[in-house]
């Protein structure tokens, strides 16, 4: 319901219906995408590969002036692999899930 004219919507992704028992509910407003003349795609990374180094300067340059903000989510110890892993799967981790194992020496 809150689609701009021509707008689009990008799907990436899927990792939380990969060990799903029951079928990912799909969207009940698709017409949105007709009344709005909006488009929907699917994005896969290796499709874009040759203008990486493009998206990483401007990636970069876009986190330094501050328009472009991220998470990271760091768990600490060896001990926590599986429960680390497991946030992943449930939506517990909010950014880049990391582990940190040790400091360095």
């Amino acid at each position: 319901n809150h689609l701009d004219l021509y707008s689009r919507v990008v799907l990436c992704g899927g990792i939380s219906g990969y060990n799903a028992e029951a079928p990912i509910p799909g969207p009940s407003n698709l017409m949105n995408l007709v009344t709005n003349r909006s488009r929907m795609e699917g994005f896969i990374i290796l499709d874009y590969m040759p203008r990486a180094m493009e998206a990483i300067q401007d990636l970069l340059g876009w986190v330094m002036s501050g328009d472009l903000q991220f998470q990271v989510d760091v768990q600490e110890g060896f001990e926590n692999i599986p429960s680390t892993l497991r946030r992943l799967y449930t939506g517990e981790n909010h950014g880049k899930q990391l582990l940190k194992l040790a400091d360095p020496s």
